[in-house]
């Protein structure tokens, strides 16, 4: 049986960015189960409530982490007949899954921190404590250091929402130690449910970043205005093109589309049109390589400007 040509789409291979971001999110799966353990032994020994936010952020960050690598499983799945522009959007779809995950430890962590704040207890082996917050910020540093890294290659909105949490988590185990040494130092037992309460809304405004990101692709947004000028003078400098309008764009994962209207001699040939907008395509492959590009070509008149027919 001979296959239906119009259901079968090229494959592509997977690419280097695709690698890297794979190797972002097993990266991130597991850092985020050894904090846990870590913190674990810390929370018990310590008896701070603040260390327990902490334990619970980075139980979530393992949750949203493992979505994420789903995520981005699929989202790097080419596209096929029933998805003709790809999976790309499961990683705006993680995105939100992770605002709502984190947005929900949050308010968990508000409740805790007011009740210790209410009622206080002192906190044990503050030392241990630290040492355990020393070392997950070294661990957490490296794994944001190399998702920055990973981000710049790709882009991925996926990779990005799961990089917010933990430049966070950084933020999060330094105001750790400080409650830590609060209590030991100068004996003030309200230092750890306070910082419960400010981890909490940490949280929550890395919840929302993550919702904007996430909406924005979700909604098939606008790159920005530096974005749309350099793919406009990336098409002026193919020679031959008169001009460039209605251009449109869009994100969806990795992939980058643009649709786009080019101004060309109306006395030129069909061929040498179609040579000319396969050229434009060229040279925004070349700059985007995750991109489509759909070019419409507008015949325009030397003498009298755009063709009023068209």
């Amino acid at each position: 049986m001979t296959a239906d040509p119009d259901t079968q789409l090229p494959q592509k291979e997977e690419t280097a960015n695709g690698y890297l971001m794979k190797r972002a999110t097993y990266a991130a799966v597991s850092v985020a189960l050894l904090l846990i353990l870590i913190k674990a032994f810390a929370y018990f020994a310590t008896n701070s409530v603040a260390m327990l936010s902490t334990m619970v952020d980075s139980i979530l960050d393992l949750a949203a982490s493992v979505i994420n690598l789903f995520a981005v499983r699929q989202a790097l799945v080419p596209a096929d007949s029933d998805h003709r522009f790809g999976h790309g959007k499961a990683e705006a779809l993680a995105g939100l899954f992770q605002s709502a995950i984190i947005t929900g430890s949050a308010v968990f962590l508000l409740f805790q921190g007011g009740e210790r704040l209410l009622n206080p207890k002192p906190v044990y082996a503050g030392d241990v404590g630290i040492i355990v917050m020393v070392i997950s910020i070294a661990l957490t540093i490296g794994l944001v250091l190399y998702q920055r890294h990973v981000i710049r290659k790709t882009r991925s909105v996926a990779i990005s929402a799961d990089s917010l949490h933990y430049v966070g988590d950084v933020l999060i185990n330094g105001g750790v130690i400080l409650a830590l040494i609060l209590d030991i130092v100068f004996h003030w037992r309200y230092a750890d449910g306070l910082f419960a309460i400010l981890i909490a809304l940490v949280l929550i405004f890395s919840a929302w970043k993550i919702i904007r990101t996430s909406f924005a692709d979700l909604m098939d947004e606008e790159l920005g205005d530096e974005e749309r000028e350099n793919i406009k003078a990336t098409v002026l400098k193919q020679p031959g093109v008169l001009g460039i309008h209605d251009l449109r764009t869009r994100r969806s994962g990795q992939q980058l589309f643009m649709q786009m209207h080019i101004d060309m001699d109306g006395s030129i040939s069909l061929r040498d049109a179609h040579t000319i907008s396969d050229a434009v395509e060229a040279r925004l492959m070349a700059e985007y390589p995750d991109a489509e590009a759909i070019v419409h070509q507008d015949p325009l008149h030397i003498e009298t400007g755009r063709d009023d027919e068209d």
